[in-house]
């Protein structure tokens, strides 16, 4: 039995040296450790031998079968880097050939403004806020100073889900008051509240019955419009470039009092007067001013101990503005060619 086991193994050894295909060395393997082949052969009579037979055959043929096995699996390795090395000789790569260009989708130009906003806000230590979409009457208009029936609600014309007590949002203020409300008045606040507002208007050039919405408000004591001035010189230095200028002109909001038109310097003609900014040198960007002491009384904070600042701006205006857009549509419409000119690196 050993001698016909090493004649196996040596006539195994002898026809593998002329194997150079896969295939072959398959037709080889199943010759000699296949079903029918040479070494499972060995133990084909097993059931007339003897036990101590028996257990001298089974050794041997599994000894045989192991190494059978380990030759075969080297010749396959031999076999298969031979195979690779003959791609890499004849698949050569020039490396120094153009690159497949990928293209890339623009992300949303409202998301980008909103995300500047937001920079520049978090590392003077204001915290993003998020709200309910639909929202109550009572933090929509009456804990901000606007009760039932007041003519500024006019101007805020919103979509009514139920009765006159829920609605979509006119502004994103709610979020403020929820925030003051959480704070009981006893800590400060610093936050600013991104998000989509709904107002029944027209669908124009310049109007949307929905828009996106960045309001902010800080709540802390001795704050004055010096602090408001302060914020807004930054915000505007970032979005619009740092020669930019901003100036405050008194307006009237039912919930900030003194209320304040905020202007940025025209960026286009430097503020000489040009069709951008209608002649006159200045553009309005947003509505501010301190809050008023009736809001913070509402919200659970002392108008005597307590005050701060509010303001807010549509990311709309801030977008067309910025990157030139004359349509407020455009950030709505399905026409990914408007996008393409955005799709680009900041400065390119």
């Amino acid at each position: 039995m050993k001698e016909l086991a090493s004649e196996i193994k040596s006539n195994l050894l002898s026809e593998i040296e002329s194997v150079s295909k896969l295939s072959e060395l398959i037709d080889l393997k199943a010759k000699y450790i296949g079903k029918s082949g040479r070494v499972t052969e060995l133990t084909k009579n097993m059931k007339d031998l003897s036990v101590d037979e028996r257990k001298e055959v089974g050794m041997i043929s599994n000894t045989l079968k192991n190494e059978v096995t380990e030759i075969i699996e080297n010749k396959e390795k031999e076999i298969n880097e031979a195979i690779l090395n003959e791609k890499l000789n004849n698949e050569v790569i020039d490396i120094s050939l153009p690159a497949t260009k990928i293209p890339e989708g623009a992300p949303s130009i409202l998301e980008k403004v909103i995300e500047e906003v937001e920079e520049v806000f978090m590392s003077m230590g204001y915290d993003v806020v998020d709200g309910p979409e639909v929202e109550e009457d009572r933090f929509n208009f009456e804990l901000l100073n606007i009760p039932k029936g007041h003519a500024a609600r006019d101007a805020q014309d919103t979509f009514y889900i139920s009765g006159d007590e829920i609605l979509l949002r006119s502004q994103t203020s709610p979020v403020q008051a929820r925030t003051m409300l959480k704070g009981e008045g006893k800590v400060p606040i610093r936050m600013i509240c991104p998000g989509k507002t709904y107002r029944r208007d027209d669908d124009d050039a310049t109007h949307s019955h929905q828009f996106m919405q960045i309001e902010g408000l800080l709540v802390d004591k001795d704050i004055s419009l010096c602090d408001l001035k302060g914020t807004f010189d930054e915000i505007a230095k970032k979005l619009f470039g740092p020669s930019c200028v901003t100036r405050f002109r008194p307006s009237y909001y039912q919930f900030t009092e003194p209320s304040v038109e905020t202007d940025i310097s025209c960026f286009a003609c430097e503020g000489k007067g040009c069709s951008l900014c209608k002649n006159t040198g200045w553009i309005t960007i947003s509505g501010a001013g301190m809050v008023h002491p009736n809001v913070l009384r509402n919200c659970g904070y002392d108008p005597n101990v307590w005050n701060g600042f509010a303001f807010g701006f549509g990311a709309e205006r801030c977008a067309m503005l910025k990157y030139g857009i004359n349509d407020i549509r455009t950030f709505y419409n399905a026409d990914l060619r408007e996008l393409k000119n955005f799709d680009r690196k900041e400065g390119e």
